[in-house]
C-alpha cells in the first residue's frame, strides 16, 4: 500500500479509469453472463451481490471437469463460480454489515478475483434487513470501518457502490469520507434509496461527486433514460463527468451493448449465452431467468412459450435449436468426469498412502455417549451419504482370538477430494466387502 494525500491506497489496483463495466445484478451476474459481457467488450465484470454469511459457509473447490474454481455451500450448491478467463477482470461484490466478516470473505476469494466490492446501494429488503446494502448509507462509521478493514487486510483493490443521499451536502460528505479509507474507486447509482428505475437518474449529482473526488467515479443508473446503444455509454459518461460507466439493465436485456460495432441480434446473443451456460453447468433455473430478461416483450412468442415451459437445460437448448450442442457438450463433460474418477493416486501426483494434511488424534469410543444403535461406523456411513460417496468397505487385518476389545484405527480414503479420514473405534466386526472406498482396521 502507498499513501496519497493522507489516504491509504492499495497498490495492487485494477484500473478503473475509462472503463465500461457490467454492473452487479442479482441472479443475472453469474459466470455465463460475465463471460458473455467480456466477449462483447466489457472491461470489468461484477458478480451478483453475495452475502458474507453465506460465503463463509462455503469451501473452495477446484472443479477439474469445468476448469473452474467453485465456492460450494454445505448443501453442495455452488454459490460463486469463476474461471481463469475472467480472473483479471472480475470483481467480487459482497453484501455485509460487519468489517471482520467482510475481511474473512475477501481473504477467501482474493486469489481468484481482481477486486473486492461492498454493496452499499441495494434498496431491496433481502439486503437492507440485515443492515447491508443501502441500509449502510445511514451509518457512515460502519462504512468507514468496513472499507478501512478491507483496504488494510486484502491484496486486492477495494471499491464500493452507493446511492445518493437526500441532500447533496450529505452525499458529498459521505463520499469524501469513503475516499479517505483508501478505496480504489466508487460507483454511484444516481438515484436515492427510495427511487426506482422509472425515476430519472441524477446526472448532475454524479457529476458533482466526480468533480469533488480524486479517485475514479463510476456512473451507474443510466439504462432507462440514457443507454440504449453503445454510443450512449460515452454520452452518459460525459454527462456525469465520471471516469467510467457501469451498465446494468441495458446489459441484462442485451449484453452486446458493450460491442462498439453495435447491438447483435438477440437470437444470436441468447444462443451464445446458452452455450456458456451449458459449458459451465449453470443451473437451468438461472439460465431460464436470464433468458427471460432478454426476451422481455417476446415472452409470449412461440419461442418464449417454449422457454417458459422448459424444465431442464436440455429443454432450453432444444427450444433454441441447440439440442445437438447440448448432447455433445454433456458427453464431453461426462467423459472428463469418468477420466478423473479413473485416475490412480499416482496419476494425480500422490502416493497411494499419502496422508499429508491429515490430523490424527485419539478418540475414545464410549457407547454411553452415543444414542442407541449409533456407532462410529454409522457416523462414517452418514458422512459418506452426505458427501455423496460410495459406502465404506471394511477389512479386519488383525484381531485377538479371544473377544478382548482393543482400539483400532479406521481409515477411509476416496479419490475425488483426495482426503483421508481417520477415526478411532473399538468396533471389530467387518461387513462383507462391497464396491466403494477402501477402509480397514489396523491394530494399534
Amino acid at each position: 500500500m502507498t499513501k496519497v494525500e493522507g489516504m491509504i491506497v492499495n497498490s495492487l489496483s485494477l484500473c478503473y479509469h475509462n472503463k465500461v463495466i457490467l454492473a452487479p445484478m442479482v441472479r443475472v451476474g453469474t459466470l455465463p453472463m460475465r463471460l458473455l459481457a467480456l466477449d462483447y467488450g466489457a472491461d470489468i465484470v461484477y458478480c451478483e451481490e453475495l452475502i458474507d454469511l453465506k460465503m463463509l459457509q462455503c469451501k473452495r473447490v477446484v472443479n477439474e471437469v469445468l476448469s473452474t474454481v467453485d465456492f460450494v455451500a454445505p448443501d453442495d450448491r455452488v454459490v460463486f463460480r469463476t474461471c481463469e478467463r475472467e480472473q483479471s477482470r472480475v470483481v467480487f461484490q459482497m453484501g455485509t454489515s460487519d468489517a471482520e466478516r467482510a475481511l474473512a470473505v475477501a481473504r477467501l476469494v482474493e486469489n481468484d478475483v481482481a477486486g473486492i466490492d461492498v454493496n452499499m446501494g441495494c434498496p431491496k429488503e433481502y439486503s437492507t434487513k440485515g443492515g447491508m446494502g443501502a441500509a449502510l448509507l445511514t451509518d457512515p462509521d460502519k462504512i468507514e470501518k468496513i472499507l478501512s478493514t478491507l483496504v488494510k487486510g486484502t491484496h486486492r483493490p477495494v471499491t464500493c457502490k452507493i446511492r445518493i443521499l437526500p441532500s447533496l451536502e450529505d452525499t458529498l460528505s459521505l463520499v469524501k469520507r469513503i475516499e479517505r479509507t483508501g478505496i480504489a474507486a466508487i460507483a454511484v447509482h444516481g438515484r436515492k434509496r427510495e427511487e426506482r428505475p422509472q425515476h430519472p437518474v441524477s446526472c448532475e449529482v454524479i457529476k458533482t461527486i466526480s468533480e469533488a473526488l480524486s479517485i475514479p467515479v463510476i456512473a451507474n443508473g443510466g439504462s432507462h433514460d440514457h443507454i440504449q446503444k453503445h454510443l450512449d455509454i460515452e454520452d452518459f459518461r460525459q454527462a456525469t463527468a465520471a471516469s467510467s460507466v457501469m451498465v446494468a439493465r441495458a446489459a441484462m436485456w442485451n449484453p452486446s451493448i458493450f460491442l462498439k460495432d453495435g447491438l447483435r441480434p438477440l437470437e444470436e446473443v441468447m444462443q451464445k449465452y446458452i452455450r456458456y451456460a451449458v459449458q459451465y453447468d449453470n443451473h437451468y433455473t438461472n439460465t431460464k431467468y436470464c433468458l427471460c430478461q432478454m426476451l422481455r416483450e417476446q415472452l409470449e412468442s412461440p419461442q418464449g412459450r417454449l422457454l417458459h415451459a422448459a424444465q431442464s437445460s436440455q429443454e432450453i437448448c432444444e427450444a433454441f435449436g441447440l439440442g445437438v450442442f447440448y448432447e455433445e457438450t454433456t458427453r464431453e463433460l461426462d467423459a472428463r468426469r469418468a477420466d478423473l474418477l479413473a485416475r490412480t493416486p499416482e496419476e494425480v501426483g500422490e502416493s497411494a498412502e499419502d496422508i499429508s494434511g491429515v490430523i490424527k488424534m485419539a478418540v475414545k469410543f464410549d457407547r454411553r455417549a452415543y444414542p442407541p444403535q449409533i456407532t462410529p461406523k454409522m457416523c462414517l456411513l452418514e458422512w459418506c451419504r452426505r458427501e455423496k460417496l460410495a459406502q465404506p468397505v471394511y477389512e479386519t487385518l488383525s484381531a485377538s482370538q479371544c473377544c478382548e476389545i482393543k482400539p483400532y484405527l479406521l481409515s477411509i480414503k476416496h479419490r475425488c477430494p483426495h482426503m483421508l479420514l481417520q477415526v478411532s473405534s473399538t468396533q471389530l466386526s467387518a461387513p462383507a466387502l462391497s464396491p466403494g472406498p477402501s477402509a480397514r482396521f489396523n491394530d494399534l
